[in-house]
């Protein structure tokens, strides 16, 4: 009630002193006494700290345009407000006025009178400048000092701590997921290298590859070896006037076929001609060539 009581006898207060205005100046336009500045001021009551006024002023004087020097810079201008921006705007009607921002930077125990002070604008082609009177506001707590004063409210508190959260729930979750991406991994691996011991052991160049790791390519187990995975790969003992079978049976050996029908020409004169080739084959090297086209089309 006394809160009450006190805002409406400033409200009062603030109300009065606006009332020296110019007639036709409209319900919410003033004229400080003794100037020509028609001013709309904002409203006179209800305010609390961090509020933004405006206040206007129409750039006319005795019916002629008012081209100002230069506009109020942002500033702090007292204890209580600071000017924030100022801009000329056109109205509907073709008028231009000036409209200032002030926002309200500090708070009141209580319920208090305060005033947006007095201010000039002065004209860019010289002469009277435009004064602007004060103008009072009220501006009040945002929390009464009363309901200190009774014990209602207290005083800001600490924040609170932030709860505790269960981590053993997630700590589990992650061990569970983490453990079935390993587990995935390890199956993933262990099947490519089975595949690939698989692939060593059955495929006809690589076990022949094997083979000729332990003797050397120009003996006669190293051209037997090589004998034996043609031998396995057509699916009948191969000589050199069958090789068409072989392609036809094994077609992405083409690219090797010059070569292939050399080690089958140079294997029959080194095992039933009479005469020795100059120059071997690298049955070796053959063998590397065709593992890995082996290797290349089983994938």
């Amino acid at each position: 009630m006394r809160y009450a009581f006190v805002h409406a006898i400033a409200a009062a207060a603030v109300s009065l002193s606006g009332a020296m205005v110019y007639a036709d100046s409209g319900p919410d336009s003033h004229v400080a006494p003794g100037n020509n500045a028609v001013v709309e001021q904002p409203r006179a009551f209800g305010y609390v700290v961090g509020d933004v006024l405006v206040q206007r002023v129409l750039l006319e004087v005795d019916g002629h345009g008012f081209e100002p020097a230069a506009l109020p810079r942002s500033e702090r201008i007292d204890a209580w407000l600071e000017r924030r921006s100022a801009q000329i705007k056109s109205a509907a009607d073709g008028r231009r006025w000036l409209t200032v921002e002030y926002q309200i930077i500090n708070a009141p125990q209580m319920l208090r009178l305060i005033r947006i002070p007095a201010w000039q604008l002065a004209p860019k082609s010289g002469g009277p400048a435009l004064r602007i009177g004060e103008w009072p506001i009220s501006v009040s707590a945002l929390t009464p000092q009363s309901t200190y004063e009774r014990g209602d409210l207290q005083p800001l508190r600490p924040d609170r701590p932030a709860p505790s959260i269960a981590t053993q729930p997630i700590q589990r979750r992650i061990a569970i997921w983490g453990g079935a991406l390993i587990f995935t991994l390890v199956v993933w691996a262990g099947s490519v290298l089975w595949r690939n011991w698989r692939a060593r052991q059955s495929q006809p160049f690589a076990r022949a590859l094997r083979e000729m790791r332990s003797v050397d390519e120009t003996a006669p187990q190293a051209w037997q070896a090589l004998h034996r995975a043609f031998d396995r790969t057509a699916g009948r003992v191969m000589q050199r006037a069958s090789l068409p079978v072989l392609f036809e049976r094994a077609p992405h050996l083409k690219p090797l076929h010059p070569r292939i029908e050399q080690f089958f020409e140079q294997s029959g004169e080194r095992f039933f001609g009479n005469r020795q080739p100059m120059n071997f084959i690298s049955v070796h090297a053959l063998c590397v060539e065709l593992r890995r086209i082996e290797k290349r089309h089983e994938q």
